[in-house]
């Protein structure tokens, strides 16, 4: 049996060189698979107190992906999923709609469920006959008042499409109003614009985003029957990417779910793992991986190793993964280990295109973690 040496973040510097790039110039764009880009390289983690609908956004709009957990169930993880991309999504396509002859309580649950403030308001056919806003609500008192007497039909800001943004704001300031509705050369209706939506774009001009403006947002799921039902209701509810997230990459079901998946859809990008050797990651890959995540036990609160008495030291198993995935152009994820700027600093110097956290991010205010006072401070928990 050979045993070779193998390293971890703590093991090694880097050897500092010249360069005529300044901090500020610097380019963090990076591609989290080949078709998915990113202008900062990294992932929040799929983890019950790091990553749901707020981190998610918030990871968007710096720049970055986050990963829903799959401690979620499937319902709930899909409307996670609908919510980050229809928060902040330029123009809304096929956007939520109400008939004229329903109700404000139906408007109340579309409000409740979405999380959204306004309605277009559509004749069978799809064309506009009027919108319901937030304020038009308020001062409806009965749950039974069809949409026709609530609704706006008069003097509406509509936008002919193609929708462009520019024109859009300036009709928004010049009738001081919130929503545009877009429509066809037959007034049907194809989108809605928001001034949130615009003003974002300006707030956060480094946010990923799909062709359709909307932000991206990733999902874990896992092997067998359950795993693939959940990953279609996923794709279903617009996930850009799937995560298959197990604790041992290297395995045939892990194959076998990637290769399902990636028959569910064209557009949707696979990430499997997690491995630690190189030949794991050319399973994967052989399999259809977009993406690998390495990481076998390194994570602050893994026990994998301990547990299992398997593992390789996560610098090392960057190494020797990335490498493989470069024979192919696939990207590898750096996921756990990373306690200070600088291992992720060495992460990518290894190979990794981008590093997912968990720990660093555990205790911000966008992780769904539990809130705990002790001796005048606040903690989050975190397993």
């Amino acid at each position: 049996m050979e045993i070779r040496e193998a390293l971890t973040f703590d093991d090694v510097l880097l050897v500092p060189g010249a360069s005529s790039v300044l901090p500020g110039d610097a380019d963090t764009a990076t591609h989290v698979t080949k078709s998915i880009a990113l202008n900062i390289p990294l992932l929040s983690s799929a983890m019950d107190t790091v990553t749901e609908q707020d981190m998610a956004i918030a990871m968007a709009q710096a720049g970055g992906m986050g990963v829903l957990h799959r401690n979620l169930d499937v319902e709930e993880q899909a409307r996670q999923v609908r919510r980050v991309k229809r928060f902040e999504s330029g123009v809304v396509y096929a956007p939520i709609t109400l008939m004229p002859d329903q109700t404000l309580a139906d408007a109340k649950a579309l409000q409740e469920r979405y999380r959204i403030t306004g309605f277009p308001v559509v004749d069978q056919d799809g064309r506009v006959l009027g919108i319901v806003t937030n304020r038009d609500m308020r001062f409806a008192t009965d749950d039974k008042t069809p949409v026709r007497v609530m609704m706006t039909s008069s003097g509406l800001a509509m936008l002919r499409e193609p929708a462009d943004l520019k024109e859009a704001k300036s009709l928004m300031e010049a009738r001081r109003i919130e929503k545009l509705l877009v429509v066809d050369q037959d007034h049907k209706l194809t989108g809605l614009l928001t001034i949130k939506d615009i003003e974002q774009a300006v707030l956060n001009p480094h946010a990923t985003k799909d062709a359709l403006g909307r932000l991206r947002v990733a999902a874990a799921t896992t092997v067998g029957d359950s795993g693939f039902e959940r990953s279609q209701a996923l794709i279903d509810a617009g996930v850009d990417l799937i995560v298959i997230d197990t604790a041992h990459g290297h395995s045939i079901l892990v194959a076998q779910a990637v290769e399902r998946i990636k028959k569910l859809s064209n557009e949707v990008q696979v990430v499997a793992g997690n491995v630690a050797t190189a030949e794991a990651t050319r399973a994967l890959i052989d399999a259809g991986a977009d993406a690998v995540k390495v990481g076998i036990g390194p994570g602050s609160i893994c026990t994998t190793r301990i547990v299992a008495g398997v593992g390789v030291p996560q610098l090392t198993a960057i190494m020797d993964c990335a490498g493989e995935g470069a024979k192919s152009g696939t990207p590898v994820i750096a996921d756990g280990g990373i306690k200070y700027s600088g291992d992720f600093a060495k992460a990518i110097a290894a190979g990794a295109s981008c590093a997912m956290l968990g720990s660093m991010l555990a205790g911000t205010d966008e992780s769904p973690g539990e809130v705990i006072l002790y001796q005048g401070r606040s903690f989050k928990a975190f397993r």
